[in-house]
């Protein structure tokens, strides 16, 4: 679904960014252009500002925002921004801000120097795993730690199953779930926040496919295909664990695969029949 969009032109904010001491100490123009990403129809059927975002209320936040931090890279102010805007709307699902820097101290004749990013939330899955200690413990710290940041906001969780060892098969059951979740985290950095996750929850990383306290994985992320060496998505392994698929099927039975093309239900099902034959 493509989003519709408010757009904030042009904006003019004296505030204090640079690289130079001057820039900071004295300060200077710069122009903020914001498109707002969110769906308005709601808005535009029912003539309802609260149905929207006031763009009269994000401009001052734009304005106060830039004129409260200091910054010396445009690059940052813009991040930093971008963050701010989609934490403090609820209803904004994008955002694409352009700060133009019009006397930008490079000594040749130029008319601006400008920075344009788009950030937003997205949707990811997660896979949960334990077989030591607590179990049911350490996913629930996991949704709760996850719960915690404001970059990230939990959807659903699926219950949590009992299954058998996948691949290496002396050690004890496993309890596993998955979870749907919005996030500003890009996914390396999502990647990281799952590490920190696991490494609260005690993990050791000893023994591949080995017994753990806690065990994170990224399943999608939007419509993301990558293909890494630390970070593969959609996780290879989906089509293959049941133990996925059916928490899985719980909170998104409809959602495709973006490489497979069928439907988690699709794929359960394939997967049982194969384990029947």
């Amino acid at each position: 679904m493509t989003l519709d969009q408010i757009t904030i032109q042009n904006l003019q904010v004296y505030a204090h960014h640079g690289v130079f001491p001057e820039e900071n100490t004295l300060g200077q123009k710069f122009l903020v252009t914001a498109k707002l990403g969110l769906d308005t129809r709601k808005a535009g059927l029912s003539d309802d500002l609260t149905r929207s975002v006031h763009y009269g209320e994000v401009s001052a936040e734009i304005t106060s925002f830039l004129q409260q931090h200091t910054y010396q890279l445009i690059e940052a102010a813009a991040e930093q921004l971008a963050e701010h805007l989609l934490l403090t709307y609820e209803l904004l699902e994008t955002v694409t801000l352009e700060i133009q820097k019009p006397w930008a101290p490079v000594g040749l004749p130029l008319d601006t120097v400008s920075v344009c990013i788009t950030r937003g939330w997205h949707t990811a899955y997660l896979a949960l795993g334990s077989n030591l200690g607590d179990k049911q413990a350490y996913l629930d710290g996991a949704v709760a730690f996850l719960g915690e940041r404001p970059d990230v906001r939990i959807e659903r969780v699926s219950s949590y199953l009992e299954t058998e060892p996948y691949g290496v098969t002396d050690q004890d059951t496993f309890l596993n779930g998955c979870m749907r979740i919005q996030t500003l985290l890009a996914p390396y950095e999502l990647l990281d926040v799952l590490h920190q996750a696991e490494q609260k929850a005690g993990r050791r990383r000893l023994r591949h496919w080995g017994p753990r306290t806690l065990d994170l994985d990224i399943l999608f992320y939007d419509d993301l295909v990558l293909s890494e060496d630390d970070l593969v998505i959609p996780h290879p392994e989906i089509p293959k664990r049941t133990f996925v698929l059916e928490p899985m099927v719980q909170i998104a039975p409809y959602l495709v695969h973006p490489l497979r093309h069928r439907t988690i239900k699709e794929l359960l099902e394939d997967l049982r029949r194969m384990d029947a034959r």
